[in-house]
């Protein structure tokens, strides 16, 4: 049995017996039972008093000392008293780690925000809103979007996939150009974190400047060497088998170098973030249809094409960038497949999704190359690639105007068994033809 209740039992036995003392005393059950109601009052009261002095003490418990009082309200103060400075300890200590923790994230490079389940900001560093122009006082338990309103912030918000980060221009940042990223934490809350990247921005449109630049002014001189061999080549004159040799190699290697400035200013051009889209309907079956052609004639009769028409529905896009990323496919896969190999060109519809893919039974790609593919002037073989006219553009090309699809390129391939190119679609891209 509990101490609590030991001293209680004991309190009401002593009650008892009281009365029964006063009866026996006086012979009379009124008196005993006066005797009772007095003590009964005067432990009420005193019983009011303690719980007034408790009262006190919770309504300021800082201001004034936890009441002694006696008996079993002594120990109840007593216990109350240490879980008030456990309590309190523990909230100083919460504090000094939070107080930490917002000095620690306002010291670091990117700019934070909190924001919770219906995107409303809870709390921003510093540079937060440095970034986004805010006032932390003013615009806490502000909705993000209604405070920076740039649609493809919007739609980032929107569709709820912060699998890659997204590039803000413009609006309340100035000139300022800011990478940021949405974090998923602690059940629907969100982590934005910021990241001034305008430094990196310029950096990288003077590298696409100069390509583009360089790219531009080898055209002319190219072209005129072009013309020069190939008149060279049709003189009647030219009878030694060197110089017939040389003078084709010189031809071979300027049509490569004219390819490789083709497909630089192609590949600048579509990084230029100023060149916006250029939306029509695309009819994909008959885009299709044209590259089986053009496959049929790169290939001249040493590869067998087929194509597999399965999705009747078109897209929402533009057609020279699709006939470009579609057809650097197609080439890619005449280049790296030997004579009498199958290429099958196949549009269809996986999970809602429109897919175009190219897949071939040739030399295959080993794990290591894969995720390297679509690098600038990546090349497995670099011999092979030459020989085969490849320029090491042809897979940025196309991950550049997937991108700007909002589609994405999966490649699976195994050595000796043949690679598969898929260019992925969201669904909201798919229109109907009828």
């Amino acid at each position: 049995m509990s101490d609590f209740w030991q001293r209680t039992l004991i309190f009401l036995l002593t009650l008892v017996m009281s009365g029964l003392f006063v009866w026996a005393l006086t012979g009379r059950p009124l008196a005993a039972a006066l005797a009772l109601l007095v003590i009964l009052i005067v432990m009420l009261i005193w019983n009011g008093w303690q719980l007034s002095a408790l009262n006190r003490w919770l309504d300021a418990p800082t201001q004034h000392a936890a009441p002694e009082g006696s008996g079993q309200w002594q120990e109840a103060f007593s216990r109350l008293n240490k879980m008030m400075k456990l309590s309190r300890s523990d909230r100083e200590r919460h504090a000094t780690a939070l107080q930490q923790m917002e000095q620690a994230m306002s010291v670091l490079p990117e700019g934070v925000m909190i924001l919770d389940g219906a995107d409303r900001i809870e709390w921003s560093n510093a540079l937060a809103e440095r970034h986004f122009g805010l006032d932390g006082a003013r615009d806490t338990g502000q909705q993000i979007a209604y405070l920076v309103r740039q649609p493809e912030f919007a739609q980032y918000l929107t569709l709820r996939d912060f699998s890659e980060p997204l590039v803000l221009r413009g609006g309340r940042q100035g000139a300022m150009v800011l990478s940021i990223q949405l974090v998923p934490y602690s059940g629907d809350k969100n982590l934005l974190i910021s990241r001034d990247i305008t430094h990196l921005e310029r950096a990288e449109t003077m590298r696409r400047d100069f390509v583009a630049n360089v790219s531009h002014e080898l055209r002319t001189p190219l072209t005129v060497v072009a013309g020069f061999v190939e008149t060279m080549q049709d003189m009647p004159s030219l009878e030694n088998d060197m110089t017939r040799r040389a003078l084709q190699l010189m031809d071979e290697q300027v049509r490569r170098m004219e390819h490789i400035v083709n497909d630089l200013l192609r590949l600048s051009k579509l990084e230029d973030s100023l060149n916006a889209l250029h939306e029509e309907n695309v009819d994909v079956p008959e885009l299709a249809r044209t590259l089986l052609r053009e496959g049929q004639s790169l290939s001249g009769g040493k590869h067998h094409l087929r194509l597999e028409l399965e999705n009747p529905n078109g897209l929402l896009g533009s057609l020279e960038e699709l006939h470009s990323a579609f057809g650097n496919l197609v080439s890619n896969a005449i280049r790296y497949t030997p004579t009498d190999g199958e290429i099958v060109l196949r549009w269809f519809e996986r999970n809602g999704h429109p897919v175009f893919s190219v897949q071939d039974n040739g030399i295959g790609i080993a794990p290591q190359h894969l995720s390297r593919l679509t690098e600038r002037f990546y090349r497995i073989d670099r011999s092979r690639s030459r020989e085969t006219g490849g320029t090491g553009l042809g897979l940025a090309i196309v991950k550049h105007i997937a991108n700007r699809h909002q589609a994405h390129l999966e490649i699976s391939s195994e050595e000796g068994r043949g690679s598969v190119f898929e260019v992925v679609f969201p669904a909201r891209r798919a229109i109907s033809l009828a």
